[in-house]
């Protein structure tokens, strides 16, 4: 793999990483700014409200540009952001932040899985755009436990200056080493064209796949922890450990999916996704067992993360073209919007639904809906080409 994929694996810790770390640190933040812990909480909301809304924004803004231009110009974006929000003084301006910082989240990995593609063979795009993610999957096992202790050891605000650093340092690896390339190889010229590539009926199904199968994914993982104390009977203490397990499982989920994607596409997003449901519904079943509970995060993490390269790839393959950036960043946005909902979902479970002990029940039936989606729009596209006349993609 070229050294290219590997900057854009750094600016994907980064990333990884802001997102992530504010979960660890709520309390602290809290105290420091004078807020309930909800409404810190509201902080990583926030965040994905601007991952959301970035993609289009963006999309909008950035369309004549370089690919190599717009990379560098996210992460300018990315360490600005993090620089506002070390020097936050209250709480509505951390928030500020945060939603600009999160703007450039999903250009940078939308953008970066179309360079990720255009860098290897063929035969290893879908793998080129796992490594890429295995920077995100590496900012949960390492980067977001060293920013919780370096921001409880030395005040919140000590992490968001360490990832800013890491911003600055992404920027100069993506200047040096990525290639250059024209404003015309990133984006049609006809903007009417790029845009239109949203209206594709395999991107809008490729994207609402995305959503539900991490409103599943998130449903879950969102509330594991009471889950593991409350349920399971480990100690708070235990929790951080079981979580590493989970991170181990990501990191293989991610890098095995991108490999089956690259020989079989279609029935690596389809067996991901029966996977991701199967392992969840099974979580309920051994959820009063300690060690089958460990067994099963991990697990979930493997599946969660398997679904992630095989997505990403089918959603690209079917904005191939105009405006095939501007789908990959929508897709990735589909995965926050889903991780939004899926935190929802499971809080209903929780507080109007059966409980606690079934919110992976619920989880693990999201994803079949996702899958039946990925049946039908795969069935579609056999059909249009059979008879491409009788069944117009668009």
């Amino acid at each position: 793999m070229p050294l290219a994929l590997y900057a854009l694996t750094a600016g994907a810790f980064g990333i990884g990483v802001t997102e992530f770390v504010i979960m660890g640190l709520l309390i602290d933040v809290s105290k420091d700014l004078g807020v309930s812990i909800s409404a810190a909480g509201l902080l990583i909301s926030g965040y994905a409200l601007g991952v959301v809304i970035g993609a289009p924004i963006l999309g909008a803004i950035s369309g004549k540009w370089s690919r190599k231009t717009l990379l560098m110009a996210l992460m300018v974006v990315f360490t600005v952001g993090n620089l506002a929000c070390a020097l936050a003084p209250d709480y509505w301006t951390l928030m500020a932040a945060r939603v600009l910082t999160a703007f450039a989240h999903a250009s940078f990995f939308g953008v970066g899985s179309v360079v990720a593609t255009g860098l290897v063979a063929p035969n290893k795009k879908a793998s080129a755009i796992a490594i890429m993610f295995t920077g995100l999957t590496v900012a949960n096992i390492l980067g977001v436990p060293f920013g919780t202790w370096l921001g409880q050891a030395y005040g919140w605000r000590s992490t968001f200056w360490a990832v800013t650093l890491i911003g600055v340092a992404a920027f100069a690896v993506i200047a040096l080493v990525v290639p250059k390339d024209k404003p015309s190889d990133a984006q049609e010229e006809n903007s009417q064209g790029v845009l239109a590539v949203l209206g594709r009926r395999g991107v809008i199904l490729g994207l609402l796949t995305t959503v539900l199968s991490w409103v599943g994914v998130f449903a879950g993982f969102t509330y594991i922890a009471p889950i593991l104390t409350q349920i399971t009977g480990f100690s708070e203490s235990a929790v951080s450990p079981i979580l590493l397990v989970f991170g181990g499982g990501l990191v293989v989920g991610n890098l095995a999916g991108g490999w089956l994607a690259d020989r079989h596409l279609l029935p690596t997003i389809l067996g991901s996704l029966v996977a991701l449901s199967v392992v969840l519904l099974a979580m309920t079943a051994v959820i009063h067992q300690p060690i089958l509970t460990v067994i099963a995060i991990g697990l979930f993490g493997a599946t969660a993360f398997a679904t992630v390269a095989p997505l990403q790839m089918w959603v690209l393959k079917q904005a191939e073209g105009a405006g095939q950036g501007l789908a990959s960043s929508f897709n990735i946005a589909a995965f926050n919007l889903g991780n939004a909902i899926g935190a929802w979902l499971g809080g209903a479970v929780i507080d109007h639904g059966p409980g606690l002990g079934a919110v992976t029940f619920v989880a693990g039936l999201v994803p079949i809906g996702a899958l039946a989606v990925a049946f039908i729009a795969i069935r579609m596209d056999e059909r249009q080409k059979q008879n491409p006349l009788a069944c117009p993609a668009e």
